[in-house]
């Protein structure tokens, strides 16, 4: 019987993985990419992405009152864990970071704002986890604005640096899939 995990990982495999020469968001070559959005936006794949993500919340201690990370590639998945939160009796908000702060109005960066309260406990999500870098910037960012970051969840890990750098700054990270577990170590 196939698990909802091996669904996932199915998708991620299917809509996600190619192997191709890329530069990646670090500016290093790659003879692979991840594109983990065509996971998080797919009908099924949202729904799994919520369920899983839901699930790795779990691992960090309680409570979680915010779930987020920088555009464009956490906030489908904060949004489908958001849902999933509150389908689940748990509602836990959601929250997107801007890449620059926004150009008239408020000029905030943090979308999402008033669901959180100040010292908010948030976990930052990501898609797919290379260097660490993007996570990192949202870390920064979040606590720029007055948030506890408690951890980060990601999609797929590339397993090229960005756990230990993560966890070098004194963060958990857990990892949907890592790269070695959707196409094997032969890749």
């Amino acid at each position: 019987m196939t698990t909802e995990r091996d669904e996932l990982k199915q998708i991620v495999r299917q809509v996600s993985y190619e192997e191709r020469e890329v530069t990646l968001a670090s500016g290093r070559k790659s003879t692979f990419y991840f594109d983990g959005k065509q996971t998080t936006l797919h009908p099924r794949g949202a729904v799994l992405v919520g369920k899983a993500f839901f699930d790795e919340l779990k691992h960090f201690p309680g409570p979680i009152d915010g779930v987020g990370g920088l555009t464009m590639g956490a906030d489908p998945i904060a949004t489908a864990l958001s849902m999933t939160s509150s389908l689940a009796g748990d509602p836990i908000p959601a929250f997107i970071i801007r890449k620059e702060p926004k150009g008239h109005g408020t000029g905030q960066w943090l979308e999402g704002r008033k669901n959180l309260a100040p010292g908010a406990r948030v976990v930052i999500v990501e898609d797919v986890l290379t260097t660490g870098g993007s996570a990192l910037k949202a870390v920064e960012r979040a606590r720029e604005e007055g948030l506890e970051v408690v951890g980060i969840i990601s999609l797929v890990d590339r397993e090229e640096g960005g756990r230990e750098a993560v966890e070098a700054q004194g963060l958990a990270l857990r990892a949907i899939f890592t790269k070695s577990q959707v196409v094997g170590d032969n890749n």
